[in-house]
């Protein structure tokens, strides 16, 4: 049996069958060292993996925390949400107008907040460099309602009228009412010509509601005037040339119907009686028109009143006065545009529920009136 050879000082690694002609292949192991250990990269990279992942979770706190402050200038911008705008397309418009910092974080703290539906249409006044939170709730949040007072205009009111009742509601002083509505600057053509002598006519009897303790006599009478004419928009004015007046003198005879009439189903009535006196070129003979420029204003007409020369004598003058003498509502207005065909020339106040009787003749009147003040 054949051994493997021990020199001095030292020993051959070699297998039983190892050729001991090649000794250069036989490697030496000196004592106390070990053969190279294979490097484990697994540990390694599970260990660069934890650090790139919690890196990126730092860095994405970071940015989370980063999209949800506010910082630097703050610039005025009027942010307009439309109606029916998503929460998505609302956060995109914030962050392209600089108002919040993130689109995508912003959108998922929209969604966490629960008020992706509860953004109002309407122009906000925001600002850049908002926090989500600050503009949400502007966005969100209705405003505090505004303390209000309401007028109420009654129809056949005179200018001077309203002045007191605006005074009473509003705290609007009203010789203040009457230098504004007395100044020349209100239009409203056709209804209201520039060079009308008056608005007397066109503050449209109404309830409305101002801002409480801000609201001007300027306010008010660009209120009324605006409720004239979206009133008026709506009525028959192309009946106006065939009845042969203009547009203004059709709210002279609206604020005379409004005057004499008591009762809603006279009113067509009443202007036909007023157009019949006007083809014929008969005086009118309205007492309200005359009222209206009392020489003495005591609600009262005497004989010597009966006489007095003013152009709103419409005893002594034919045609229509120079202005209305009173706010018309609606229904004396649609009179003035329509009355009723009749043949009557006459009528008078009869009985206490305001009711009138109407005539053909002069005849006719005096037997009326008789009957009417027994």
């Amino acid at each position: 049996m054949r051994t493997n050879p021990v020199s001095r000082g030292g020993r051959y690694a070699a297998g039983p069958m190892q050729d001991l002609e090649h000794p250069q292949e036989i490697v030496p192991l000196r004592h106390g060292h070990r053969a190279p250990r294979r490097v484990r990269w697994g540990p390694i990279i599970a260990l660069v993996a934890i650090l790139i992942v919690a890196g990126a979770a730092y860095g994405g706190l970071r940015y989370y925390s980063w999209c949800q402050e506010a910082s630097g200038p703050r610039t005025p911008v009027a942010f307009e949400v439309a109606e029916g705008a998503s929460g998505s397309t609302v956060v995109d418009e914030l962050h392209a107008q600089g108002v919040v910092r993130c689109g995508m974080v912003t959108k998922w703290l929209l969604r966490r907040s629960g008020l992706e539906s509860e953004f109002r249409a309407g122009t906000f006044e925001l600002t850049t460099n908002m926090t989500p939170d600050e503009a949400f709730e502007a966005l969100t949040t209705p405003p505090e309602p505004v303390p209000t007072v309401r007028l109420t205009v009654p129809e056949g009111y005179r200018v001077t009228q309203t002045a007191e009742r605006v005074e009473e509601d509003l705290g609007v002083p009203a010789g203040a009412f009457l230098k504004s509505a007395s100044n020349g600057r209100w239009s409203m053509p056709p209804y209201l010509p520039p060079d009308a002598q008056s608005i007397e006519g066109f503050l449209f009897p109404e309830t409305y509601e101002f801002i409480e303790g801000e609201t001007t006599s300027k306010d008010v009478i660009r209120r009324m005037l605006e409720q004239f004419e979206r009133e008026a928009d709506t009525l028959p004015w192309a009946n106006a040339e065939e009845l042969g007046v203009t547009p203004y003198e059709v709210v002279i005879i609206a604020s005379m119907i409004e005057e004499e009439a008591k009762l809603d189903e006279e009113r067509a009535l009443i202007a036909g009686v007023i157009y019949n006196r006007l083809r014929e070129g008969m005086v009118l003979g309205i007492d309200a028109t005359l009222l209206y420029d009392d020489p003495t204003p005591d609600g009262q007409l005497s004989f010597s009143d009966l006489e007095f020369d003013s152009p709103y004598n419409t005893r002594i003058n034919a045609g229509l006065p120079p202005t209305p003498i009173a706010s018309p509502g609606r229904a004396s207005l649609e009179a003035a545009l329509d009355p009723a065909e009749t043949e009557f020339f006459y009528y008078v106040l009869c009985g206490e529920d305001g009711h009138h009787e109407f005539g053909v003749t002069l005849a006719d009147h005096e037997a009326n009136r008789i009957k009417c003040d027994e």
